[in-house]
């Protein structure tokens, strides 16, 4: 959807809140695929854990935080900081993800794979929301990105033991 603010047109991102039910249930179960679980926040509260703010997920242990404003590539992406981060991380988690750049673009990779397993989401719709989001990647779109210029988070996704070699999810939180 195209919103005017100003004198400058954006894509409005897809949020928690517009996903239907069955996409909700699959979105839930996906993250269950991982051992993690969803605390909606009701709408007038802080998200607890949310690194940036706003509305943005919010990561605490096991638990994502979300609001109905929540985006989708936030849930996904503060998702998948969990999945790929190593045990020794993940035990002691509260708000930063924390990792390097190596391992942040296996999380952007991951969260556009996962996005193909949501009914109503998909890789296409990530690209839009991430690039809308402000996203940065050096071929100036996530879609540039993923499809030319990132071998280096498929390598490291695929070392780690997170995707198969046809860069399918394994559904397996990252060992070590």
């Amino acid at each position: 959807m195209m919103e005017k603010v100003g004198s400058q047109a954006f894509v409005a991102v897809l949020c928690c809140g517009e996903l239907g039910g069955q996409s909700f249930e699959a979105l839930l179960g996906l993250l269950r695929h991982y051992g993690l679980r969803v605390e909606r926040v009701p709408s007038e509260e802080e998200i607890p854990g949310s690194y940036w703010g706003d509305a943005e997920a919010g990561l605490i242990g096991d638990c994502l935080f979300v609001r109905d404003d929540t985006p989708v590539h936030s849930i996904l992406h503060e998702a998948c900081h969990y999945i790929c981060m190593d045990a020794e991380r993940r035990a002691r988690l509260h708000t930063d993800a924390g990792g390097d750049c190596l391992e942040e673009n296996g999380v952007c990779y991951l969260q556009i794979l996962l996005a193909d397993e949501l009914p109503g989401v998909g890789r296409s719709r990530m690209f839009t929301d991430m690039d809308a989001w402000g996203y940065s990647f050096r071929l100036g779109s996530a879609r540039a990105w993923f499809e030319q210029d990132a071998d280096d988070a498929r390598k490291w996704l695929l070392e780690n033991g997170l995707i198969d070699l046809d860069t399918y999810p394994l559904w397996r939180l990252r060992q070590g």
